[in-house]
């Protein structure tokens, strides 16, 4: 199975230490993984996980320390040194050309398959299918990147990585864009792999940090702070140790505020990138000062749903009533300036401009407001105190607000994106998988800002796969399968086990 040779004994980094301008990512971090094992490595988003990672797949120079595979001392000065000494990463933000197929996307890594006349295509197709039969990940070699769910660009992320003859392999929040079911299955395959390959998994779900690794390593601000056997700690404690400090995670107790209607979608059609209809006769209304969750397995219409209601996806039919509007095909102008609130799925292709300063960041949908600028030119002192108080405000970790946005950690995007939208006070809110990818303390973060928002009358409509985050904020749960709602359960008829069923298709009431 493995295209490059040799029995793995370990990998082992020693005191290695990464500076950027004005952040020091690593400082003095040693850990090691041993054949057979599974290493995770947790901690707070930003505090030099990824960073580390990158730096043992060559993607970065190490400023200090030395790395080891099987006791040897290497260092690679290109993705392509890692690669060819059996390292593998599958990158929290995907590495892959969305215009092209799976299949061109593996074949542009897989040099075997390379020679002077041309790219030998039908060996790059029997080697997906061989990895692809093994480790049982099916993927379609012919679809398009762009044309796939999150979850399913995931597994070709695995299945390329794993076919370029990965023997130490990397995961970066491999779970954040599966479901419950994905997950699972996820697991067992990794305890497989694990047989034959050395394995770091990085993750902010602590159950499955525990289901998985045998050894875990926490960081804290560049620095590891502890390192032991997993079996010997729960969740609780990681946690702690990960934040300095004891984390809960908020639930909605409250009575919601019997509103009124805000958002009411009626027999709504809306075709996917592929041309089908993702949403189909498509209902379901949404009052003031509750929360709206929407529960299903990735790929049933959620992306498409959150774009047409936010003017960024054609509907071929139906209504989308917002405060008595409707505001379905209107422009994405004209759903902000009628009080729409939008967290897209895409933080770092939707939800920011990466090149932007964080300050740009923050006014995006503001830049013609009298606060930002006056006659046509953007009040620079304005702005920049906006921005410091949003830094403040919502912890929003940069050594400045000058830096590019796309250089923050996925937890502190989150936050600059709930900062803008929230600050600008809109009615309502569209919440996709807000703390996707994101650490506990991250996440009890955004929870308690949705729900002091909610309790301050606005509506929000969360979609998510994490169930324990639609059952603990939600006032009424939607359940969505192909396109349709199945069932709206009210919170506390709502449980994993027939929220998974509804999320199946099952309708049947016996069953659930």
């Amino acid at each position: 199975m493995d295209d490059s040779g040799g029995p793995i004994r370990g990998l082992r980094v020693e005191h290695i230490t990464k500076s950027f301008p004005g952040v020091l990512a690593c400082r003095d971090i040693s850990l090691s993984v041993n054949a057979g094992e599974v290493l995770a490595l947790v901690g707070e988003n930003g505090a030099g996980k990824t960073t580390l990672m990158n730096i043992l797949m060559g993607l970065y120079q190490s400023d200090e320390g030395q790395m080891f595979i099987n006791d040897s001392p290497v260092r690679f000065q290109s993705p392509n040194d890692a690669i060819a000494a059996g390292m593998g990463m599958v990158h929290q933000q995907y590495m892959l050309v969305p215009n092209m197929t799976v299949l061109e996307n593996v074949a542009l890594g897989y040099r075997q398959a390379w020679n002077p006349a041309r790219l030998d295509y039908s060996r790059v197709r029997a080697r997906i299918d061989e990895i692809s039969g093994h480790y049982g990940l099916p993927v379609d070699p012919n679809a398009y990147i762009w044309q796939l769910s999150v979850g399913e660009q995931q597994r070709v992320e695995l299945v390329k990585t794993l076919c370029l003859g990965a023997r130490f392999l990397i995961l970066d929040e491999p779970t954040s864009a599966l479901t419950p079911q994905e997950t699972d299955e996820l697991i067992a395959l990794l305890k497989r792999m694990a047989a034959e390959l050395s394995i770091i998994f990085i993750s902010h779900k602590l159950n499955e940090v525990k289901a998985l690794s045998d050894k875990v390593t926490i960081l804290r601000r560049g620095e590891v702070v502890f390192q032991g056997n997993t079996a010997d700690h729960s969740p609780q404690d990681i946690a702690a140790l990960m934040t300095g400090h004891e984390v809960e995670l908020p639930r909605r107790t409250e009575n919601p505020a019997a509103g009124e209607t805000v958002l009411d979608i009626r027999n709504l059609c809306v075709k996917s990138d592929r041309g089908f209809l993702a949403l189909d006769r498509f209902n379901l209304a949404v009052k003031s000062g509750e929360i709206m969750g929407l529960a299903g397995v990735s790929g049933n219409g959620q992306r498409e749903l959150a774009e047409a209601i936010n003017g960024l996806r054609k509907a071929e039919s139906g209504e989308i009533i917002f405060f008595g509007t409707n505001i379905e095909n209107k422009s994405s102008a004209f759903v902000i300036r009628h009080g729409m609130g939008y967290i897209p799925e895409e933080r770092n292709t939707e939800g920011i401009v990466p090149s932007f300063s964080i300050k740009e960041n923050l006014i995006l949908k503001d830049t013609d407001a009298a606060a930002f600028s006056r006659r046509g030119f953007l009040r620079q002192k304005a702005i920049n105190e906006n921005a410091e108080t949003l830094r403040r405000e919502f912890d929003i970790r940069s050594p400045n607000t000058q830096a590019a946005a796309g250089s923050l950690s996925g937890g502190n995007i989150q936050k600059v994106i709930l900062a803008r939208e929230l600050k600008r006070n809109p009615r309502f809110l569209v919440a996709v998988y807000p703390t996707r990818g994101l650490d506990m303390g991250a996440a009890e973060f955004i929870h308690k800002q949705l729900l002091a928002k909610c309790r301050e009358g606005y509506g929000i409509f969360l979609i998510s796969e994490e169930l324990e985050e639609i059952m603990n904020l939600s006032d009424r749960i939607a359940v969505i399968f192909k396109g349709q709602i199945q069932r709206v359960l009210k919170a506390g008829e709502a449980n994993r086990r027939n929220l998974g069923i509804l999320m199946a298709g099952v309708k049947d009431e016996s069953a659930l």
